[in-house]
């Protein structure tokens, strides 16, 4: 396959996945630049290292670093993650001539469809998941799971308390639950 080829279907892979899934969904314009810029940069650098006499193994080495530090720069959310490694793979995929040639595109396509239906709105409509401080010190679980599903119409799974403050009589808690009546809006 040529370069020309691989650079199209990575344009293509990352155009759906920037603004057919990430943007329509989480609107960071912000997240947008991030995700394209480190694609092309990925890109970049994987086809001048596939012609190198340097491994390719320094270059990934270099890009998990910097995309390590990235990341630590700035809270990202898991899906953002995955929108953020997802496009340092196409830009990997599509930098790196490989054989057979239909193998890259392949691959680019899978991430993308991969991505549609994981992060789907109808996947999971009612499972959220948040952190929430309550203006209440509770040191009873059942009681505090109680408030919870008062408070927010939904079931809880999942709960782990994270600090209870006797002081200033808070309680933070991270929190997964189901909705009692699905979200009628999916993101």
């Amino acid at each position: 396959m040529t370069d020309s080829l691989l650079l199209l279907a990575d344009a293509v892979a990352l155009t759906i996945l920037v603004f057919g899934l990430y943007f329509p969904r989480y609107r960071r314009r912000d997240m947008v630049l991030a995700i394209v810029s480190i694609n092309i940069g990925v890109v970049a650098v994987a086809m001048v290292l596939s012609r190198a006499d340097v491994s390719a193994g320094l270059g990934l080495g270099l890009f998990g670093v910097l995309s390590i530090l990235r990341l630590r720069s700035q809270e990202l959310d898991q899906e953002e993650v995955a929108y953020y490694f997802s496009a340092l793979a196409l830009g990997l995929l599509g930098g790196v001539r490989i054989t057979p040639d239909w193998l890259s595109p392949a691959l680019m396509g899978a991430i993308v469809v991969a991505l549609f239906i994981v992060d789907h709105p109808r996947l999971f409509p009612a499972s959220r998941s948040q952190a929430i401080t309550l203006a209440s010190a509770f040191t009873d679980e059942r009681v505090l799971t109680d408030h919870l599903e008062q408070l927010l119409n939904a079931q809880v799974l999942r709960m782990k308390v994270k600090r209870i403050d006797m002081v200033n009589d808070t309680t933070t808690v991270d929190v997964r639950y189901r909705l009692r009546t699905p979200d009628p809006v999916a993101r």
